[in-house]
């Protein structure tokens, strides 16, 4: 059964201000960015590459209000990121926050027990100071941290302005990144939990067990972390035991250990939102149409109307603060690894418990015409 508490348990070490930007390793950033501009809607923001001094990558920004999205390709096989690429296929490997002081923050988790990949480095030019260190996390995925506060240029030294070709994609409206879930190997959920609470002093605020996600086939585990200004959450999943694989498990197979499963983006009208993400060519998951038979008893009233949630395969989920409405992409790369989630919040702090069976069931139909079920 589902433990869900919004009382504050942990300790704040230091002040993480919000998320600063998701860094993706890809073989081909440029046909990356044109994906993620004529899907998403995102707009080009800065460039750094061999033009700008940078010789061993190329790294496109991408924004949507307050979305970030850092695309980078290695230009040399000593880069880091050409053997990452090996293992795991395009992928996340940086999730990165904003705070008030790098080398501050790096330190404070290092005390702790966190491993770190590199102390605070500066870079200047004559926009200012930009700071940045990083420690690892699950997987081979790190946490960057980023200080910009003696910083005003457009985003860090060597970066110049992205000007690209006009695409005519239409905008999703999304705001900003809701949450971030991690995929980590049975019986390591609890390892990562301490890891959250211990070394960043995070809350763990939700608890799913294998009966809350579940179907006759497969099931999972989830717990789920957050700061304390409730800018930061991040769901941890890890597999259960089942009759046949489940969808965790198909993920660390092709992702060859743990890593990003998806990254939720909010919105204010997710009726707009996921029409124009599907006229842009977003594929998402099949909703069956038994699932809306009695949605109005399960959740109660909502503002929305029911015919456009049902064209759409929108689902939504009520808690004791208020619903939420949601919808889940299918995966975005070749490997059956990171997809998205689109969510629309109308009080809720959850992640739609109500649906899981639903998504459940509909990602192992998925997960079976993939053979991997």
């Amino acid at each position: 059964m589902a433990i869900i508490t919004t009382e504050w348990t942990g300790k704040e070490y230091f002040q993480i201000t919000e998320l600063d930007h998701i860094e993706f390793y890809v073989g081909n950033a440029k046909q990356a960015v044109h994906y993620y501009r004529s899907a998403f809607g995102m707009q080009p923001f800065a460039y750094a590459g061999p033009e700008t001094g940078q010789k061993d990558r190329v790294s496109y920004v991408l924004k949507q209000k307050k979305i970030f999205f850092v695309i980078t390709t290695p230009l040399s096989s000593h880069h880091p990121a050409t053997n990452w690429l090996a293992t795991h296929g395009d992928g996340v490997r940086d999730i990165a926050f904003k705070v008030d002081c790098a080398q501050t923050a790096h330190d404070s988790c290092v005390s702790r027990g966190a491993e770190s990949i590199h102390p605070s480095k500066s870079w200047g030019d004559s926009d200012g100071i930009y700071q940045k260190s990083a420690i690892k996390t699950y997987g081979d995925t790190i946490h960057s941290f980023v200080e910009r506060k003696a910083y005003n240029g457009l985003w860090a030294p060597r970066y110049v302005p992205l000007k690209l070709p006009t695409i005519h994609s239409e905008d999703p409206g999304l705001l900003l990144i809701d949450h971030i879930v991690g995929n980590v190997e049975e019986g390591k959920m609890n390892d990562w939990r301490d890891f959250y609470e211990n070394i960043f002093g995070f809350t763990n605020f939700v608890v799913f067990d294998e009966n809350d996600i579940s179907t006759k086939f497969s099931a999972l585990k989830s717990r789920v972390m957050r700061s304390k200004n409730w800018k930061v959450k991040f769901p941890i999943n890890e597999p259960a035991s089942g009759l046949k694989k489940s969808q965790i498990e198909e993920y660390l197979d092709f992702n060859e250990g743990p890593g990003v499963q998806h990254i939720a983006l909010l919105t204010d009208n997710i009726i707009k939102t996921i029409t124009a993400l599907r006229n842009n060519g977003v594929d998402f998951l099949y909703v069956p149409e038994t699932y809306y038979d009695g949605l109005s008893n399960r959740v109660g009233d909502i503002d929305e109307t029911l015919a456009p949630l049902k064209e759409l395969g929108i689902l939504v989920d009520r808690d004791d603060e208020g619903y939420l409405l949601q919808l889940f992409s299918k995966p975005v790369e070749d490997r059956p690894t990171l997809f998205y989630e689109i969510i629309q919040r109308k009080g809720s702090r959850g992640f739609g418990q109500g649906n899981f069976q639903a998504l459940f069931e509909s990602i192992e139909i998925e997960q079976e015409k993939r053979g991997n079920l």
